[in-house]
């Protein structure tokens, strides 16, 4: 298969679980890149935020006039992992490759168990909590607040590393730490993904200076950006628990793949 095709192909299921789910798309790019296109792990997680960042500015727009997003309380969360996203950009390239490909499958093994049990949160939350951009439905107290800070700095911290959005982890954290419906989560995810991947990328890009394979990149994205519009076409269809459990079993069969490639 030429890679015109299969980067087309890859763009085209990123931005669909991105436009979807409100998450996924990094998890998706990055062993899509290395292992069906080539190209090496570190400049793979440079290349999938570009695509992830052009991807979730199509999909934010897609659920912004559904009012299904939370533009305060996804910055809030997102504020507390910039600084985390900024430490481990400038790591990323000091890692062995082989260790960065073993921890990114570990992650994907992880998201897809948080995914499932995000299922079960999401039938648990409530229904509707109001209209509008108020923080209704976070946590109170201190505890909450500092649950959010900490789920806010892990998430920061993963997309530095690893080059992903951390929207596959950003939902479920939404869902169980400040109780947003899961369709308002998945909209709220999309603004956290888009923090986190601009200031990892400019990080990275003003750390590296890695220039990307337009052969590849021009394809992909264009394809992930139709996908994400068809993707939440999609999401009104279909259940979110239905989703995520098929986008669970994708994780696993990813993670597995990754560990074998890896030599673990």
């Amino acid at each position: 298969m030429s890679v015109l095709i299969t980067a087309l192909l890859c763009g085209a299921v990123v931005g669909v679980a991105l436009g979807a789910l409100g998450g996924g798309g990094g998890v998706l790019a990055v062993p899509a890149l290395v292992y069906l296109l080539g190209v090496p792990p570190a400049e793979a997680g440079t290349t999938s935020l570009v695509i992830v960042t052009a991807t979730t500015v199509t999909a934010l727009l897609r659920h912004a006039g559904t009012g299904n997003v939370r533009w305060r309380t996804g910055t809030l969360f997102a504020a507390a992992g910039v600084l985390p996203a900024i430490g481990t950009s400038v790591l990323a390239h000091r890692i062995p490759q082989s260790a960065l490909t073993a921890a990114f499958a570990v992650l994907a093994a992880v998201a897809a168990a948080v995914m499932l049990r995000g299922t079960r949160a999401a039938r648990r939350a409530p229904a509707a909590d109001g209209d509008g951009d108020g923080t209704a439905g976070a946590p109170a107290g201190r505890g909450g607040r500092l649950r959010t800070v900490a789920a806010g700095a892990g998430l920061g911290a993963v997309t530095g590393l690893l080059g992903v959005g951390g929207g596959f982890l950003a939902v479920p954290a939404l869902v169980s730490v400040l109780r947003l419906p899961m369709r308002r989560a998945v909209g709220t995810s999309l603004v956290v993904i888009l923090i986190n991947s601009v200031v990892s990328l400019t990080t990275r890009l003003a750390v590296s200076g890695i220039t990307l394979d337009l052969a590849v990149f021009g394809p992909f994205v264009g394809a992930a950006i139709l996908g994400a519009w068809d993707g939440k076409r999609l999401a009104g269809r279909l259940s979110g628990a239905a989703l995520q459990r098929a986008f669970a079993a994708v994780l696993l069969a990813v993670a597995a793949f990754m560990l074998i490639g890896a030599g673990a």
